[in-house]
């Protein structure tokens, strides 16, 4: 790796790892927003999104749960829930007790988009480790992710 001025800087082997790792991640999510937009006219936010909402006992969350799962900031998540209703994916619920606490719940079109899109992410996914399978460091620390 080098700095600005062109010199090389050291990184422990820790460091490379993770280095690596925060390569594969930004590859691997890249890839994801493009297959399933391509494939599945679905943004990758808008499946985590959707995926998180699926999986909730519910079928809802509040904003502030949205965030964390998508790792996205609040404005961002506003402008993803407002693209996941205009759409009919989603709908904002307010709650019983506490009119001022806003949820999104995910609608029957919403299961019916998530449930075409997974099997388009799981074989993106698939094809994505399986590049990094014969990675020398990579390759058994995904497999040990995978236990």
């Amino acid at each position: 790796m080098t700095d600005s001025t062109g010199r090389t800087v050291a990184l422990s082997s820790d460091g490379q790892l993770w280095a690596r790792l925060s390569a594969l991640h930004a590859r691997v999510g890249g890839a994801m927003q493009k297959v399933l937009q391509r494939r599945a006219d679905i943004g990758f936010s808008e499946f985590l999104a959707l995926v998180a909402l699926a999986n909730s006992e519910l079928g809802e969350l509040h904003m502030q749960e949205l965030e964390d799962v998508t790792q996205l900031n609040q404005s961002s998540v506003s402008r993803l829930v407002l693209r996941l209703e205009r759409t009919g994916l989603t709908e904002r619920r307010h709650c019983e007790r506490d009119r001022r606490r806003v949820y999104t719940g995910i609608t029957p079109l919403g299961r019916e988009v998530l449930a075409e899109a997974l099997p388009v992410y799981e074989a993106a996914l698939s094809d994505a480790f399986g590049h990094v399978t014969g990675d020398r460091e990579l390759g058994p620390l995904l497999a040990k992710l995978r236990d």
